[in-house]
């Protein structure tokens, strides 16, 4: 009897991963697979020089497991010529001036514009009135950044193929022209992300302390004081603002990274510990917080990475205010010591709907879709709500703390804080955009700004790596490394609510969430962002 237990427990064994193979490969794959990456799946797993690797991959669903030794991502002690060149380069952008790239319009004449035109072009003043002001998370290791920078360090790829030199950068006025190889080009970082070069890290653009408050006046020192200038609207999803405009589509935008932080209880810094470097902005917004701490006026500081502010008409009184941050990498969340979904590139947004001129809600993009709250709901400096960017991923939230998501018990789960605060008016560029058309136009705040760059169909970061890559791997559908994200003009602008999806829209009265309110919000992880069908039949086209 004793010898037959071992050979039991070894044909239980083999049974139990038979089992699960026959599951996974028969059921689990195309379940969570994404349609996109199913193509690409015999090739992409070919990639792999392990015999090994591949067959537990494809049987298994448990992709490059021996690339969780992250002493094999960097090239750290083997910098090549070609990175010193680079480092090289970046010191010379530096004394490049990036406003340069963002004064190239065509037709940004404002005397040459007709008088139905300035009026197409305007920004009325309660949009920046009510403009948001966003608190950075204080232990962030990847700050907003400038896209017109990301483009010097980004070269267009086509299925792992450069398109042209990387020395031959895209502009933001001929960016769009790289449509003509399809909706599948992405952009491509120069740099091995896991060096973490500067540009990357985007630590110029912290927000500056304030040195000043004439440009605001009438704030309050208590960052919750409510704005009594308006009554609140009780009517809510009833209202007549509610449902506004004819809608872009069913549902637009698709899926963004959901991953998960450490599964400690409070905040802890973005960066892994095998890189350790000293944070600037401590010392310098020290005078900041002590304002806080003894009630004095709050104020914003400017970021030397501008913000993009796009203004949507929707019809009958109502004005969507588009306000959207970029930053240059993502760094994903962690699942018991295990992270998934960074990606570089990452576009963010808040949206302030009014009505007659009437701030009503707000919404913050929150992963693959976000929370909408009533005006009154929402925590404010004066009359400007406050948005919270979480650690490493930058999902928007509406309050500072701990926001579980996707599991119970808080493993998954983003966190903010009252870090550096963000003044998006103080460096942006603004446009208004007919949605129903299609067009952009640079407004008469920013009449310079170009719009070739808001046309561009691919990906502002590289494509999700090949199995092959010693940064890859990927557990039952989620990856180490998604795809970069699609721009603004892919985020539903044209919704007819204010969530980012014309599905479903709950307008929260409290800021205050339920924790299972906010878990069952968000269902996936780990997976990249996906154009949705009608975004490729209306701007792409036919295939």
């Amino acid at each position: 009897m004793k010898g037959r237990k071992p050979a039991i427990a070894a044909a239980g064994t083999f049974f139990g991963l038979f089992s699960y193979s026959q599951l996974y490969q028969n059921f689990l794959f195309s379940r969570i697979t994404p349609s996109s990456e199913r193509a690409d799946e015999q090739e992409w797993v070919a990639s792999s020089n392990s015999w090994v690797d591949r067959k537990v991959c494809t049987w298994f669903g448990f992709c490059g497991l021996s690339h969780l030794d992250e002493s094999r991502w960097s090239n750290w002690g083997k910098e090549t010529t070609d990175a010193k060149s680079r480092t090289s380069d970046y010191d010379d952008q530096h004394k490049i001036d990036l406003s340069e790239f963002w004064n190239s319009a065509h037709n940004a004449r404002p005397e040459d514009w007709s008088d139905d035109e300035h009026v197409l072009r305007e920004i009325p003043k309660y949009v920046t009135d009510h403009a948001p002001y966003i608190y950075l998370y204080s232990g962030e290791q990847f700050w907003p950044c400038d896209i017109a920078e990301h483009l010097i360090h980004t070269t267009p790829h086509l299925n792992y193929t450069p398109l042209q030199a990387s020395s031959d950068h895209p502009n933001l006025t001929n960016l769009n022209d790289l449509n003509k190889w399809g909706r599948f080009v992405y952009l491509q970082s120069d740099d091995n992300v896991e060096d973490r070069p500067d540009w990357l890290g985007g630590e110029t653009n912290i927000p500056s302390a304030p040195k000043g408050t004439d440009h605001l006046p009438g704030t309050s020192g208590d960052p919750a004081s409510p704005d009594n200038d308006y009554l609140e609207d009780v009517a809510g999803e009833h209202a007549e603002w509610w449902n506004a405009g004819i809608g872009d589509t069913k549902d637009k935008g698709g899926v963004r990274s959901n991953t998960a932080l450490t599964t400690a209880t409070g905040p802890a810094p973005t960066e892994p510990p095998r890189k350790s470097k000293p944070s600037i902005h401590d010392e310098i917004w020290q005078p900041e917080l002590l304002r806080r701490r003894t009630g004095r006026k709050v104020v914003g500081g400017r970021s030397d990475a501008p913000a993009t502010l796009i203004v949507v008409e929707k019809g009958d009184g109502v004005v969507d205010a588009f306000w959207f941050f970029f930053y240059s990498y993502n760094l994903g969340n962690t699942v018991f010591n295990v992270r998934f979904g960074n990606h570089v590139g990452d576009w963010e947004h808040t949206v302030v709907r009014f009505h007659n001129g009437i701030p009503k809600a707000v919404f913050f993009s929150e992963h693959n879709f976000g929370e909408a709250y009533t005006w009154d709901a929402i925590e404010k400096i004066g009359k400007r709500p406050v948005g919270f960017s979480a650690t490493g991923t930058h999902a928007m939230y509406a309050t500072a703390g701990v926001h579980p998501y996707v599991l119970p018990g808080g493993i998954l789960h983003d966190v903010t804080d009252r870090g550096p605060l963000w003044d998006p008016t103080l460096n942006m560029y603004a446009y208004t955009y007919d949605y129903q058309a299609d067009r952009l136009r640079s407004s008469s705040l920013t009449p310079q700004a170009p719009v070739e760059w808001f046309y561009f169909q691919g990906r502002w970061g590289d494509k999700f790596y090949p199995l092959s890559d010693p940064r890859q791997y990927r557990f039952v559908g989620q990856y180490h490394y998604v795809t970069g994200p699609l721009g603004p003009r892919f985020k539903n602008l044209g919704r007819k609510q204010i969530c980012q999806g014309n599905n479903e829209c709950l307008l929260k009265k409290n800021r205050v969430s339920s924790r299972i309110d906010r878990i069952k919000r968000f269902p996936s992880l780990g997976e990249g962002e996906e154009m949705t069908e009608e975004d490729r039949l209306r701007f792409v086209g036919p295939e």
